[in-house]
């Protein structure tokens, strides 16, 4: 039987820690966006947003590109960013046989998101 890979993601629209579930201490990846400091040089704002929606969908997909190797996934954090980026995992074929949820939550320290994906993995 196959060994599952689980991965917990805290995100905002900035920043994105991806935390692998495993007996080992974390290993945190971290994915910046650009969105929030390049959006400012727009000139319109219909060019602001144009401008936000294609780094925003840059964002996702590395991050896309970062987490395609685990079979269980929980996207938590305080804004909409995290049903974003499953908006757009649900449209890549790499992810149909993913698990991927999400969870509201608040911001949070390191310590307060691993012991959330410890948590929530450790009950699965």
């Amino acid at each position: 039987m196959k060994t599952s890979r689980k991965l917990g993601i805290w995100m905002d629209h900035s920043m994105a820690y991806l935390m692998e579930f495993t007996t080992n201490p974390f290993e945190i990846i971290t994915v910046e966006s650009d969105a929030e400091e390049k959006i400012n040089s727009a000139t319109t704002f219909e060019a602001m947003m144009a401008t936000k929606k294609k780094l925003l969908f840059t964002y996702y997909n590395q991050i896309a590109n970062e987490i395609r190797s685990y079979n269980k996934i929980i996207l938590f954090g305080p804004t909409n960013a995290k049903v974003e980026l499953f908006d757009v995992l649900s449209e890549d074929e790499h992810f149909l046989k993913v698990k991927v949820e999400i969870k509201n939550t608040d911001k949070m320290t390191p310590t307060e998101q691993h012991k959330f994906i410890k948590a929530y993995f450790s009950k699965s």
